[in-house]
């Protein structure tokens, strides 16, 4: 099983900034462990400030909840099974995209988290990290 060690943690953020100049959004980028550690961090030039707790927090939320914050989303919307939890957790739970949980054969490792951007820039620029996991 891979664990999301350091150097792991560095081309995951290295694949994400890749991603993010592409398309010209500055990011902020957390990696965290299966325990919700974080392992690696890393703001760009010019990210938001907000951006920094949000992407942990992203981060956070997928692996605790072993999704990612886009099925959160749907899950949590009124009249949903999961209603509410953004207010959970002293409010660390992300209720938008850009968290995704890193997996492998089926069981969550870690996480990554991305903020910057709009929820889709930040899910473009997670799930070039999320490619560059599987490729380890």
């Amino acid at each position: 099983m891979t664990a999301v060690t350091l150097d792991v943690a560095k081309q995951l953020v290295t694949a994400a900034e890749e991603k993010a100049e592409d398309i010209d959004v500055p990011m902020c980028i957390a990696v965290m462990d299966e325990g919700a550690n974080l392992v690696a961090f890393h703001r760009m030039d010019d990210a938001l400030l907000a951006s920094v707790s949000i992407s942990q927090n992203k981060a956070y939320s997928s692996v605790t909840l072993k999704l990612d914050t886009e099925t959160v989303w749907e899950v949590s919307q009124p009249g949903e099974s999961l209603y509410g939890i953004g207010d959970t957790n002293d409010g660390r739970i992300i209720t938008f995209g850009g968290g995704i949980p890193l997996e492998v054969d089926g069981n969550v490792v870690g996480a990554v988290g991305v903020s910057g951007g709009s929820v889709e820039e930040d899910v473009s620029v997670a799930e070039a990290a999320v490619e560059a996991f599987e490729s380890v």
